[in-house]
């Protein structure tokens, strides 16, 4: 049996290798706020969210979409969600206090029997979840998985499956047959099913009994009743290890179930949260890796409205056809924010969630990569612009075509002339390989460069900045700003000196 609600043909692994630049991501773009946010102090959870946003840039456009529809039903009937993922943890959790009890003790058929029989359970609730709701339900990953369990639990099943458990406890004794091999030592044990006697109690009387010998061990006789115990396991052995692996296979089943619902059960009580701050969320329109697509309405960082717990600021932006997105103006006024909102929606939307925004549609890419300024400290071996550069090499030796990078006041460790030069060229060379760039800057030579070229591929946005120095925190389309308003900030401080 199979899940498959994460991909249409094949499990989620959980320990496939996530990016090589997962700790810069989950650092410039404060992932683990979104993560814990999923989890709710679940480590499990935890680490599925990790493990399926980090790797969504390795989705196709069919993987994003069929998750999305998944994840629909989800939210139309989360009881039902939630109740299927309790059938999974209550088969694991079941299966852990019989591993620890009977299995540690003496693995046996006994034990076998006994975990097999606790499953069969489980699995007549999971399947009455399924006939109750299954109509419910419209995505074609919950469909077939629906599907699944009516043509796999059906009631012949469940009745072959009690009659085999039944048989296999041996309550009229084992009965075993065995060939002479060398030496007079038994070999070829087989396992018998025994004979039902059809015949009435007169023919049981009067017919001929069958040739047989008939011994008695002592009950003091030790070494006698060993043996007899070395028999019977012989011809046992084999129907509980084939039992094991039935028992192995259907724990497996459990296991994938609880791990592809876990990102789905992480995704609602993320909607729960937002919901409850009253933070708008859809589901994204990804097109494909050539487009160039970048147009949203009411984008907010959803890991700065769930660390303030309300609503926050949103922008709206139409960037499409748009290769390089340059970003300048006051100093906190959003721009950083801004950023790291569009990083979060690509991760969200190639995984297949909802994003955090009124609407929004962009091209899935190839590849995410950040290049944040870091500040200076003990560990870094050179300079502040060596440390970037080399960051920067980095991403060039593991960037492909049609991925997309963010940066955040890059090169500006040296004069504005060099810098400017030095994002210029980079930018020009990324482009050229058909990678998308927002790049927030103050490097006012820099932005002026490309606005100068008046180039269609090209879009500017500013942080809005009212007369009087307030920020409003939204981003509107502008010329770059040759200034910061550092002043603006100086003056909040200490005032008109």
């Amino acid at each position: 049996m199979k899940a498959f609600l994460m991909y249409k043909d094949r499990d989620f692994d959980l320990k496939q290798k996530l990016p090589w630049n997962e700790r810069i991501l989950i650092q410039d773009l404060e992932l683990n706020t979104l993560f814990k946010a999923m989890a709710i102090d679940d480590d499990f959870l935890f680490d599925v969210a990790k493990k399926t946003v980090l790797t969504g840039v390795n989705n196709d456009m069919d993987t994003i979409l069929y998750r999305q529809n998944i994840l629909r039903d989800c939210l139309k009937n989360s009881t039902i969600v939630r109740d299927i993922y309790d059938v999974a943890i209550e088969a694991l959790e079941r299966e852990k206090k019989t591993l620890w009890g009977i299995f540690a003790r003496s693995p046996s058929l006994y034990s076998s029997i006994e975990l097999l029989q606790i499953f069969v359970d489980i699995l007549k609730k999971l399947k009455n979840i399924a006939d109750i709701h299954a109509c419910k339900f419209e995505s074609e990953g919950f469909t077939t998985f629906f599907l699944m369990l009516k043509k796999e639990l059906g009631d012949e099943y469940f009745a072959t499956v009690r009659d085999h458990l039944v048989a296999l406890k041996f309550r009229n004794g084992v009965l075993i047959s065995a060939e002479l091999g060398k030496g007079n030592k038994g070999v070829n044990y087989i396992l018998r099913k025994s004979q039902e006697n059809k015949k009435s109690w007169m023919e049981r009387i009067f017919s001929q009994k069958p040739q047989a010998y008939t011994f008695y061990i002592s009950e003091r006789d030790e070494r006698g009743a060993r043996a007899m115990s070395e028999l019977q396991d012989r011809g046992i052995k084999p129907v509980a290890i084939a039992l094991a692996r039935s028992a192995e296979h259907i724990l497996n089943f459990f296991i994938m179930l609880r791990t592809e619902l876990a990102f789905y059960i992480g995704c609602l009580n993320l909607y729960r949260q937002l919901v409850q701050i009253e933070c708008a969320i859809s589901f994204p329109v990804p097109v494909g890796f050539k487009e160039r697509r970048h147009v949203f309405k009411g984008l907010y960082d959803v890991c700065l409205a769930l660390t303030m717990k309300q609503n926050v600021v949103s922008n709206d932006v139409n960037a499409d056809d748009k290769n390089i997105v340059i970003i300048t103006g006051a100093n906190r006024g959003g721009k950083s924010v801004f950023l790291r909102s569009i990083g979060l929606a690509q991760l969200m939307m190639q995984c297949g969630m909802f994003v955090a925004a009124g609407s929004f549609c962009a091209n899935i890419c190839n590849g995410l990569f950040t290049h944040y300024k870091r500040e200076e400290d003990t560990d870094m071996k050179s300079g502040k612009l060596d440390e970037e550069l080399g960051r920067m090499s980095n991403i060039i030796d593991n960037i492909k075509p049609d991925s997309m990078v963010l940066f955040n006041e890059s090169f500006a460790a040296t004069n504005e002339i060099e810098g400017s030069e030095i994002a210029r060229q980079i930018i020009y060379g990324l482009v050229d390989k058909g990678i998308k760039v927002f790049f927030v800057t103050h490097l006012y030579e820099f932005a002026r460069s490309f606005y100068e070229k008046k180039m269609k591929t090209t879009i500017f946005l500013q942080a809005e900045r009212e007369a009087d120095g307030r920020r409003t925190f939204k981003l509107i389309e502008g010329e770059p700003l040759q200034t910061s308003y550092g002043e603006d900030l100086y003056k909040k401080i200490f005032g008109n000196v």
